[in-house]
């Protein structure tokens, strides 16, 4: 048999076609038979990729590996587990906890500080383990002290990992798993909460805060912790798990676009753009997927912004920390149990628009905001932003005819097209790689209109190159070499020169 399931010689007689596949070589006499042929019949023994894998060129064999190591690769992660020292901390904490309940004010408690219901709990902790027997050295003493500190007045296990600067996000998945994100690849936390009902006081405890709720008839809710950082909750019966906690943090320490061309997340040209259209007035979206870096870019671009500028931002969940001095945060406010009191982006934008606005500024559009946005800055407040979520700058004014169509505004596509074309200047793509690096892969500018379409000019794109051993994504950031649409909003404010160097 052949490679393909003929025998070879053909169809059973000696003078039919050999069978397909089958080579013969030149003959003088047609009739003779040779005596062996010197091209040996394929066999599928020795196909590449089924026989003999040196066929088989190097790069498809380690593609092919992955693949099977991934099929292979046990689904379920596992639970978090503490281990060693942290173990032995957390047992002893199960033990000395109820009977340091037993002996202190709740209340009293409550309006201490931290610092200073430590120093009151250190002559009672002494007591609680001389009853129990146990003996401790000194640092086991002040890492009991600081677990039952954080349980009483903090977020119990998560203060730890919020304590962690190089962790950029923290996902509980019900009191038995934990994963945490660093330097944008996730791992498994060795953290722990006793049971769900623990877990769902911590979640209750973070809304509460911020006035939100957080039960069976209110299972969602967002929040923020003091430092900035966004939290998202969802209980059961929506969480099949247990309670889950979303929590992204935030840098304690401000990133400015220098910053992020230093971390390769943009060239120097790419940011002094940025900088220019930050100052300049620029009516900026910035684009991106979940975990992108969109805020961040607009923290960073808030910087531009003149001093002298009155600033309103507008959020879900306050969480953008911005850098100027005349800045006004609005936050919505849920509906309560009765379904009433429910106050929306949109009705804060359009009282913003009554508060005397340099500049506004929106968390994110997901809805009929979107066209109030516009609205805003086509009437005297250029320079406002926005951020939403899209994979690229076309997708990003595809969603915005959406979000407006979507509403119950009666307008044309063409007219809420133009609009969308008048309005906005520039969209900044940002995207977080498969490496855990977040790029600028696209800075492109919105022209106006041709016919029903709406025209953009790209003026920096990130381009992929390669990818080195360890896994990281090579690239470079390339200038199109055109001159920007935009220059003459830039010749108002005296960076025409500098935004044309930067661009070609």
């Amino acid at each position: 048999m052949n490679a393909f399931g003929r025998r070879n010689g053909g169809m059973g007689t000696t003078g039919a076609r050999g069978g397909f596949g089958v080579a013969r070589p030149m003959q003088a006499n047609p009739h003779a038979r040779p005596e062996a042929e010197p091209f040996p019949t394929a066999d599928a023994s020795a196909l590449p990729g089924e026989g003999d894998a040196s066929l088989v060129p190097q790069g498809t064999v380690d593609a092919m590996q992955r693949l099977a190591d991934r099929q292979n690769a046990s689904g379920d992660a596992g639970a978090s587990r503490m281990e060693g020292f942290e173990a032995s901390i957390h047992r002893i904490k199960e033990q000395v906890l109820p009977r340091l309940l037993e002996r202190v004010d709740p209340e009293a408690a409550a309006t201490l500080g931290k610092d200073e219901l430590a120093e009151e709990f250190r002559p009672i902790i002494g007591e609680v383990l001389a009853e129990l027997k146990l003996t401790l050295n000194r640092r086991e003493q002040f890492a009991l002290e600081k677990v039952l500190v954080d349980e009483l007045l903090g977020l119990g296990p998560l203060e730890e990992l919020l304590a962690d600067a190089d962790i950029s996000d923290i996902m509980v998945n019900g009191p038995d798993q934990t994963f945490v994100e660093r330097k944008g690849k996730l791992e498994l936390a060795n953290i722990q909460f006793r049971d769900e009902e623990h877990l769902f006081q911590i979640a209750q405890r973070i809304c509460n805060s911020v006035g939100r709720r957080v039960d069976q008839t209110t299972p969602l809710a967002d929040a923020r912790l003091k430092d900035g950082s966004r939290v998202n909750v969802i209980v059961p019966p929506l969480s099949l798990r247990g309670t889950a906690i979303s929590i992204r943090k935030f840098s304690a320490k401000p990133i400015t676009l220098d910053m992020m061309a230093g971390f390769g997340s943009m060239s120097a040209k790419m940011a002094t753009a940025l900088k220019i259209a930050g100052a300049c007035r620029f009516n900026v979206v910035i684009s991106g997927g979940t975990g992108s870096g969109k805020t961040t870019m607009l923290n960073a671009l808030s910087k531009m912004i003149d001093p002298g500028e009155r600033v309103l931002t507008i959020e879900d969940a306050a969480e953008l920390r911005l850098q100027q001095p005349h800045w006004l945060p609005l936050e919505t406010r849920p509906a309560n149990l009765e379904g009433q009191g429910e106050i929306s982006i949109r009705d804060l934008v359009k009282n913003a628009l009554r508060m005397r606005p340099d500049r506004i500024i929106l968390g994110e559009i997901r809805g009929s905001e979107c066209f109030d946005m516009l609205a805003a800055m086509n009437t005297g407040h250029d320079g406002s932003m926005c951020t939403l979520h899209s994979n690229s700058p076309r997708e990003a004014l595809a969603r915005m005819e959406n979000m407006v169509m979507m509403s119950d505004i009666k307008v044309p596509k063409e007219a809420i097209s133009r609009q969308i074309a008048d309005s906005v200047d520039m969209i900044i793509q940002v995207k977080r790689l498969r490496d855990g690096s977040r790029r600028v892969t696209n800075i492109t500018e919105v022209i106006g209109m041709e016919g029903p379409v709406i025209v953009t000019q790209e003026l920096f794109k990130f381009e992929y190159l390669d990818e080195s051993a360890d896994g990281k994504i090579i690239g470079e950031y390339r200038s199109m070499g055109l001159r920007p649409y935009t220059f003459d909003k830039a010749k108002q404010f005296g960076f025409d020169q500098a935004y044309l160097e930067a661009c070609l």
